[in-house]
């Protein structure tokens, strides 16, 4: 499984894969042409009550991956559907966070490794 994380604000590359938006606001200044999605599943980004208690806070990142995680368990259709993204081809998982450590995009990544 190859699985990567990186800003919609970067270009787009050929070795990018299927990218797949995991943010639930699409993310300012950026079209949907240039985005270049293969899809944007903001059903498994944090919900609207996760996302605004963390609101991208590195001391609150700890507790957030926790919380986030219990959410993903009751999304288990689709992590599958990434999963299955990511057995032929890379899948890169696009954020619009500016910390690029500390995003629901990197506590994804996580989760979908040790599946």
């Amino acid at each position: 499984m190859d699985i990567q994380t990186k800003r919609i604000y970067e270009k787009a590359a050929n070795r990018d894969g299927t990218r797949v938006l995991v943010d639930r606001v699409w993310p300012r200044g950026v079209s949907k042409e240039d985005a270049k999605l293969n899809e944007w599943m903001k059903e498994i980004a944090p919900s609207e009550k996760l996302r605004k208690w963390f609101d991208h806070k590195e001391e609150r990142f700890e507790e957030f991956s926790k919380k986030y995680k219990k959410e993903l368990e009751k999304h288990s259709n689709l992590v599958q559907q990434l999963l299955d993204k990511a057995k032929d081809k890379r899948l890169t998982l696009l954020f619009g966070a500016k910390d690029e450590a500390h995003n629901q995009a990197i506590v994804l990544k996580e989760y979908l490794d040790n599946q």
